[in-house]
């Protein structure tokens, strides 16, 4: 075995907690057309000091965070930083964490990826955000995903006209759109900060041929399984090397991982995860992450995780075991991020709520927030596992 995190201590960062809680973000435009924002919905905006004090007593002090670009830049280069600065304030009187999204998922009304004015828009506002950041924080450690799922992000908008653009067969070019502003704004970001980190949050995807005699359809499952790199080559230059990316820029990959993260090439039937005896289709979450590291050999978080209704706790018990796995291994596991860890609603029937968080919202009037016992139990115990594993290790590197 790996002799745990001594390898890669020249470039580790230590988060405050090792499991996180992300903060529903979205701001998009759902199939419908209509706007979507999920801080309003949920209130977080309005309960941001409950909601970290109730993660400061469950352990908790690392958090995602999204600053919806559709609300700070309602007018093109003039930012409205209010709320910016009352979540960065609040974080600070909490002693919370905050990993920043510059674009969750949602643009402007009046930008689409495929706007030439797109990516130049989104490296200003880049920069913006890090100076005002940096006009209150001066000194400590700055984390940005400048944007989220891009993969996902380009099937949806590219391909399935579930969101802005609302085309199909453009997959690529909303992709190859979005590396060009998510890189130029890296390096706008940089210039104002160069110790700025960059954390990278793509889907974990498995895509299998339902028939293993079939060389041909396992070779095109492979092909498609492959695609899920196609962000990190681009952001470390070894693919689109004209977008300017570099090896640099690939500095902790985050990867997003569910339960509906695993299927079949041709009929895109899911792998169930549960069942007894296990599908001989799913992969292990520890298992993928092995894959990731093999290629590019960066610190990884599951950047997102979560389950919705009564298998929360099954879910989060599994989670658990493969991150201590996972850190038994010698890889180097920076953290695991309960995502939403408040209920959120659906995008496109936003009266429907998914109860997928650690705390639930069953009056949308009142939007007070109940706890899921079970899921709370499942974190205590992951708590208590990596209490007992002797491979975290808690002091900053």
């Amino acid at each position: 075995m790996t002799e745990p995190n001594t390898k890669y201590r020249n470039f580790e960062k230590n988060f405050r907690s090792f499991i996180m809680a992300g903060f529903e973000c979205a701001d998009h435009q759902n199939a419908f057309g209509e706007r979507v924002d999920l801080i309003d919905l949920t209130g977080h905006d309005l309960f941001i000091d409950e909601d970290y004090k109730r993660l400061r007593d469950i352990g908790i002090s690392t958090v995602r965070e999204g600053i919806r670009w559709s609300h700070v830049e309602k007018t093109p280069f003039q930012y409205d930083w209010s709320q910016v600065e009352d979540m960065i304030t609040c974080a600070k009187e909490n002693d919370i964490e905050v990993i920043w999204d510059i674009c969750h998922f949602g643009f402007p009304d009046d930008l689409t990826p495929l706007h030439p004015m797109f990516a130049r828009r989104f490296s200003h506002l880049c920069r913006a955000f890090v100076q005002k950041y940096r006009s209150i924080c001066p000194d400590g450690d700055l984390v940005v995903t400048p944007i989220n799922e891009v993969s996902f992000l380009s099937w949806l908008g590219g391909d399935a006209r579930g969101t802005s653009p609302y085309c199909i067969h453009q997959g690529w070019e909303v992709k190859y759109k979005l590396m060009k502003a998510y890189i130029e704004g890296i390096e706008s970001m940089k210039e104002i900060d160069p110790e700025v980190r960059i954390m990278s949050t793509e889907p974990l995807i498995h895509i299998v041929s339902p028939d293993l005699s079939d060389t041909a359809l396992v070779l095109h499952a492979n092909e498609k399984h492959q695609e899920q790199f196609q962000v990190l080559d681009i952001l470390s230059g070894k693919m689109c090397p004209e977008l300017r990316g570099k090896p640099e820029y690939l500095d902790i990959i985050g990867v997003n991982f569910y339960c509906d993260n695993q299927w079949t090439v041709t009929d895109h039937q899911y792998i169930p995860w549960d069942e007894t005896p296990a599908s001989p289709f799913w992969k292990s979450l520890h298992s993928l992450v092995d894959e990731v590291f093999i290629r590019y050999g960066r610190p990884i978080v599951i950047s997102e995780t979560s389950m919705a209704g009564e298998k929360r706790y099954a879910w989060l018990k599994m989670i658990s075991e493969e991150c201590a796995s996972i850190l038994k291994s010698g890889i180097p596991l920076l953290g695991c991020c309960i995502y939403p860890i408040i209920d959120r609603p659906d995008w496109d029937f936003p009266l429907n709520w998914h109860h997928s968080g650690v705390w639930d919202i069953h009056n949308p009037e009142t939007l007070e927030r109940e706890i899921h016992h079970e899921s709370l139990v499942a974190i205590q115990e992951f708590q208590e596992t990596l209490a007992a594993s002797e491979v975290y290790i808690l002091e900053e590197m």
